[in-house]
């Protein structure tokens, strides 16, 4: 073959062991550029002096890889994967005792899935410690005032307890199904409203409501309009129907609830179902199956807006007591997570 030009020479990275041991110095493939009729490669060495090729020849470099896609990122410490629903909690032993900070750490620690905890209390330090438990893990506090009688001091707790918080305070509550149980409409609306006045004096400025049952809000639609919005409880256990529709019937009920406070924005603040207790009540059984498929039915009912159901409860709760036999045998035993 007749070679025209001699145009580029590459060096290859063919190692010239015999010469130079250890691999310090390498020869190099050079690309020799003919005229359009014909081309060639010739290797050379470091000198410029004509060697035989590799067995191997060595491409020419092509483009870089394209980039290794980046890997999704884990979730952070302390991060929560959830939907927007709640669940309650109490922090107490079957003694009435209170929780220490560790084991109410190992609660909380046990509880996925939830943007936010419901507490009905101020007692047992319990804003405290479930904020110290539920910040790292981005949960959100539900928080209660229990007893109207004593709203400015238990409000006052509160606010200690929260004050450098209050990101986190989803809700305040003043009373629990006080006008369920007889107490008067406006001794309630009183007291949300002067729980509200201390709380937007120390800067919270989220939801302060009032919650009860479905039938007392419907009854008495004043509660829902002194609230930031309805708040009922509604456990279609105790209306005596099937575990899977639950969820239709508690839905319904929330709609009535909304109706009957002129439209207004209604949580299911409490529903659930119970896992265990001495006898049905209608269709409604309680056991574990029938538990999981309520659980089920209701997380579908409010797929849509499930930050407007909070689930009874996280755990068992031991102190309490079957004091009428309406709760069935199962005030202990509505724990989901148990």
């Amino acid at each position: 073959m007749k070679i025209t030009a001699l145009a580029l020479a590459a060096i290859s990275i063919l190692q010239l062991a015999a010469a130079r041991p250890y691999g310090e110095r390498h020869a190099h493939a050079r690309d020799l550029a003919l005229d359009k009729r014909e081309t060639v490669v010739v290797w050379v060495d470091q000198y410029g002096n004509v060697i035989d090729p590799p067995s191997s020849v060595p491409t020419a470099p092509g483009p870089p890889p394209p980039p290794a896609p980046t890997p999704s990122q884990p979730p952070a410490p302390g991060s929560n994967p959830r939907t927007d629903s709640g669940i309650t909690y109490s922090p107490y032993h079957a003694d009435h005792t209170c929780k220490s900070q560790d084991e109410v750490n190992s609660d909380i620690g046990k509880i996925s899935g939830y943007s936010f905890i419901r507490l009905y209390g101020v007692d047992c330090d319990q804003v405290t410690k479930v904020l110290n438990a539920a910040k790292p893990k981005g949960i959100k506090v539900f928080a209660g005032i229990f007893d109207i009688a004593q709203v400015d001091a238990q409000v006052q707790t509160l606010i200690a307890a929260a004050k450098d918080s209050w990101d986190f305070i989803h809700t305040v509550s003043v009373g629990n199904e006080l006008v369920n149980f007889g107490a008067d409409p406006g001794a309630v609306i009183a007291a949300v409203n002067s729980a509200r006045g201390q709380l937007r004096a120390a800067q919270y400025n989220g939801p302060v409501v009032t919650v009860d049952t479905f039938v007392a809000l419907i009854n008495h639609p004043e509660l829902c309009q002194a609230s930031d919005y309805a708040a009922a409880n509604c456990h279609a256990f105790f209306a005596g129907v099937d575990a899977a529709t639950a969820g239709s019937y508690v839905a319904e009920q929330a709609a009535a609830v909304s109706k009957a406070c002129g439209g207004k924005k209604t949580i299911i603040t409490e529903t659930g179902w119970p896992h265990q207790g001495n006898d049905k009540n209608g269709n409604a059984t309680p056991s574990p199956s029938d538990q999981q498929a309520a659980i089920t039915s209701l997380k579908n009912a409010f797929s849509s807006n499930p930050g407007n159901l909070v689930l009874f409860t996280a755990f068992d709760d031991m102190w309490k007591t079957d004091n009428s036999p309406a709760t069935f045998g199962a005030e202990k035993f509505w724990g989901i997570l148990t």
